[in-house]
């Protein structure tokens, strides 16, 4: 078993593991990527935010992700329990920032990052596991991976975990904690033959239909296929057949049902867990945590590859940073640290109010929140405005003792998308 050595090593190659990598490599450092499987795979999370957008453009991942029949995503419909329709335009987001998103089939879109990732010139291994992780003195200095029914060993300065819920570093430090406050899991289907002349509202628009035991939502993929979805507590899912209730809460949801009209399903049904957890470190001796290998939380408001993409970015900005000698390592730790977490909690926020229950409908909290502001800032923060210290929106959701997902930290309000003034 031969020792080869690299100044970084990532274990994923999703979005979070693509943009670090990529990061990186455009700095000048050796960069070998291990992912286990071979692309394309399965994934959950078709939704995209403007800043999601915004990012694989700043990267040069956009033309080519653009290349495939992606819907244009313009805005979201939100309908309460009582039939009222509400609609989040993103154009009302100001500043001339983006004012429009995407929805992606997450197999393809994913190859296409691995894939641009691998023609700029990162070394890339799919089908390679993990199988060990090198820690010395408490500080991770390489893997032992197997590929082709044959082991090998790696060691670099830097190791980024971006295994998303594998947590193959994390687990190896021990670093991962179990959240449990919001138990909710997801049904979902792919319906084919898709007429978006029978959609009641905007066409491209992601759809969230609330009602009593949770919400459904309706992602259109292509201009022919749409994702639809059930999210409910984990106990009412436990409590019936998963077909029937998905059934039984799609018929909640005329606006939804309307939209599917004429369409045939095209991908049975699925479910997905929500497996809540975080890590209080994200960075130490040469490690990072990035994306879901250091937090996953409920999907609701699609804010996944935004987090994967900045936290990978930023911890291969850093990581550079320090093998160029420019920073100390307590230094790139202390700030991703902080980085990472204004970002998770921030977007945790806003999902706690969303699911908060001092008001008898499920959001009404948030919109309280922001009744009495401009519009553009209710719109940036679904947009993935996460890392603001200028809204006053994000700061009264800051400001709610109960909605902590991490022990009290100092923010970092340092903006990967549209950088304001940095405020610790």
């Amino acid at each position: 078993m031969a020792d080869t050595s690299y100044d970084t090593i990532v274990i994923g190659g999703g979005p979070a593991g693509c943009a670090y990598a990529l990061t990186m490599h455009r700095r000048g450092y050796s960069v070998l990527l291990l992912e286990k499987v071979e692309f394309p795979r399965f994934h959950i999370g078709e939704s995209f935010l403007p800043y999601t957008t915004e990012i694989l453009d700043q990267m040069g991942y956009l033309d080519a992700v653009m290349a495939k029949p992606y819907a244009y995503k313009p805005g979201v419909e939100l309908t309460g329990m009582a039939g009222g329709v509400r609609r989040i335009d993103f154009g009302d987001i100001g500043d001339d920032r983006r004012t429009w998103a995407i929805q992606v089939e997450r197999a393809e879109f994913d190859k296409t990052l691995l894939d641009e990732t691998a023609a700029a010139g990162v070394q890339v291994l799919q089908e390679a596991t993990v199988t060990g992780v090198d820690v010395v003195d408490g500080r991770v200095t390489g893997v032992t991976y197997t590929v082709n029914d044959e082991t090998h060993h790696a060691t670099a300065t830097f190791v980024a975990d971006a295994s998303g819920r594998a947590g193959v570093v994390a687990k190896r430090l021990n670093l991962r904690v179990a959240d449990s406050r919001l138990k909710m899991a997801a049904v979902f289907k792919h319906y084919g033959n898709l007429d978006e002349s029978q959609n009641p509202g905007v066409e491209g628009d992601t759809q969230l239909g609330i009602h009593p035991d949770g919400w459904m939502w309706g992602i259109p993929l292509k201009s022919d296929t749409i994702s639809i979805g059930a999210v409910a507590p984990m106990a009412i899912l436990q409590s019936d057949r998963p077909e029937k209730v998905f059934d039984e809460h799609l018929a909640r949801v005329p606006r939804i049902q309307q939209r599917l009209r004429n369409a045939t399903v095209v991908r049975e049904l699925k479910g997905e867990r929500n497996f809540e957890y975080h890590s209080e470190t994200l960075a130490g001796p040469g490690y990072f945590l990035v994306g879901d290998a250091g937090s996953f939380t409920d999907p609701v408001f699609s804010g996944g590859v935004l987090l994967a993409m900045a936290t990978g970015r930023k911890a291969g900005e850093l990581a550079a940073d320090r093998l160029d000698g420019a920073r100390t390592e307590a230094e790139i730790a202390e700030t991703y640290n902080a980085f990472f977490k204004t970002g998770y909690e921030t977007y945790y926020r806003l999902i706690c109010a969303v699911y908060d229950d001092r008001q008898p409908i499920m959001g009404q909290v948030i919109l309280d929140l922001a009744a009495d502001l401009d519009p553009k800032w209710h719109v940036r923060l679904v947009s993935g405005d996460f890392w603001t210290g200028a809204s006053p929106l994000v700061n009264r959701l800051r400001e709610e003792k109960d909605w902590s997902l991490f022990a009290p930290f100092d923010l970092l309000t340092d903006c990967p998308i549209y950088p304001d003034p940095v405020v610790v």
